[in-house]
């Protein structure tokens, strides 16, 4: 464990004439004009408490202050830890601290938890009614390895039910609202989450990506999302919705965060045969100061820029935003080509056949009589129907459906047979641009955040904007999602997310350029509007 603060890696001598990029598409809040890059809130909040210039009590206090003040117009949490809960465990900190003793590389960081990941001491629900109250005995591995490291679980965000959705509307509980606009999504299925991290709520957040669940609401929400590598990260307590596809991931206001966010919560698990056993590198030493890089900081990387992803489907703003960030990377030392990914828009039928047959099966364990809603029956049969049509949402027993058809006899080879035979062109057609790339460059999502309502009764609108993020968990590979600049919409504009798609188990790279990228982005607040008065005063 680190015993003190932290200073990234100074990897060569300071130079002044690093390029840098104006937010063309900018925000009208005033502040964004002149806006510094987004500090490590991690690093920040560690240096402060091993100083003694703030306590971990008062931080703590902070946070839950400005989560009163906004949570009734977000909806971002399902559940919240009792203050008192959290306060002890900071008090419990500081006197960690003032004592000497040694202190996790989260100490003090406030943590929200997508409520499809298990925790012990609250509700876990995965959105679902049918799970209303279920309190598991355990902590999912990752989030026991937050709090061996110092973290503060402040609550259970929203979601979709069993993550199946793309702007939490299809929780069983409530819907959350986007904090640039309050009439528009968040995103999904991890939107709570997004939500939290943009209206710090919470510092860094955890989610599940089985689709682009934590890429697409970053993106809509202004802030980071990583979804790492299938296996990099335990899936052990995640509540599973399409196992070969599932992946926690992290969001935060930084890539340094979500960076060592996602340092904490890797490595193999014995609970979990299908993660790695793979050496976790010192994502940390990635973060290097903007006054320390040189003027061509990311000379000699190659970036391939997917066709497909630019053309018809996409919002014209989107393309030029999504346009002038590979500008940048190329001002930055990139060399950039365009690379054409024809099974591209294979991906999204594919998708929806593979994650549904998986979710028939894993969701048939909720039968009432084990654990979850238990609606009593004349007989078995009953019992076992009754208790999943009161529990399930209406998207869930769609997707159900459409996974027992796809894997009944006579049309398993018409529809998930072939399904995986995509896949494989998908994951191939992958690998064979990444050998010729170090990263892949495509938008987070086809548009910005929508209007609350607007697509619910069109789910094959919904699943299409999934189009730019299903290939990736197809292929089982790392992507980092960060804005990069603004659209009209809302009082404050509406935030922009690009998407970096690396090979297998280079999340370090990923992060590299992220956060050069990054800290060379000029004028641009990532502040939403709803503390946009308490974050510049």
């Amino acid at each position: 464990m680190l015993s003190s603060a932290q200073t990234p890696r100074l990897l060569r001598s300071p130079t002044t004439t690093t390029t840098t990029l104006k937010c063309l598409h900018s925000s009208p809040v005033p502040a964004s004009a002149t806006a510094p890059p987004p500090p490590s809130q991690i690093l920040t909040t560690r240096k402060s408490l091993l100083s003694r210039q703030t306590s971990a009590v008062d931080l703590a206090k902070s946070f839950l202050d400005r989560l009163r003040r906004t949570e009734p117009h977000l909806n971002s949490f399902l559940h919240v830890s009792p203050e008192e809960v959290i306060l002890k465990q900071a008090e419990e900190l500081d006197n960690k601290i003032k004592n000497n003793e040694a202190v996790g590389p989260l100490a003090g960081v406030l943590v929200g938890v997508k409520d499809n990941i298990c925790t012990y001491d609250m509700p876990s629900t995965a959105g679902s009614r049918l799970l209303e109250n279920y309190r598991p005995p355990f902590d999912a591995t990752a989030v026991r390895k937050m709090r061996e490291s110092g973290a503060i679980v402040v609550g259970k965000t929203n979601l979709d039910e069993f993550g199946m959705g793309s702007t939490t509307e299809g929780s069983g509980y409530q819907v959350t609202a986007n904090p640039w606009d309050l009439s528009r999504v968040p995103g999904g299925s991890s939107g709570g989450s997004a939500a939290a991290v943009s209206s710090r709520q919470c510092m860094v957040a955890l989610g599940s990506d089985t689709g682009g669940s934590v890429r697409q609401p970053a993106s809509f929400c202004g802030v980071v999302g990583l979804k790492p590598t299938y296996g990099r990260i335990s899936r052990y307590g995640l509540v599973a919705y399409a196992s070969s596809l599932d992946v926690i991931g992290c969001f935060g206001s930084s890539v340094a965060d979500a960076g060592i966010l996602l340092h904490t919560i890797s490595g193999h698990d014995k609970f979990d045969a299908t993660s790695s056993k793979r050496e976790v590198p010192d994502y940390q030493s990635q973060f290097v100061a903007m006054d320390y890089l040189e003027s061509k900081p990311l000379k000699g990387v190659r970036v391939g820029v997917i066709r497909e992803t630019l053309e018809n489907g996409v919002d014209s703003e989107v393309i030029s935003s999504v346009r002038d960030a590979v500008s940048h990377l190329e001002d930055l030392g990139c060399s950039v080509t365009e690379v054409s990914l024809p099974s591209f828009s294979l991906g999204l039928p594919a998708y929806y056949i593979l994650a549904s047959s998986e979710s028939s099966s894993n969701l048939s364990r909720y039968d009432g009589v084990r654990y979850g809603k238990q609606v009593l029956g004349d007989e078995l049969n009953s019992l076992y129907g009754d208790s999943r049509a009161q529990g399930f949402g209406s998207e869930v027993k769609m997707r159900i459906l459409m996974g027992t058809y796809a894997l009944s006899a006579g049309y398993y080879d018409a529809y998930y047979k072939r399904a995986q035979q995509v896949r494989t062109i998908i994951r191939n057609s992958f690998k064979e641009a990444l050998d010729k790339n170090d990263i892949l460059i495509s938008p987070a999502a086809p548009s910005v955040a929508y209007k609350i309502g607007e697509k619910k009764n069109d789910p094959l609108a919904m699943y299409a904007g999934d189009i730019m993020t299903v290939n990736v968990n197809l292929a089982g590979l790392p992507a980092l999602v960060l804005p990069c600049g603004f659209v009209g919409g809302g009082s404050a504009g509406l935030p922009v997310g690009f998407q970096m798609i690396g090979a297998a188990f280079d999340e370090e790279k990923l992060l590299k350029i992220g956060h050069i990228f990054e800290q060379t982005l000029q004028g641009c607040s990532f502040i939403p509007p709803i503390i946009a008065d308490e974050w510049t005063s």
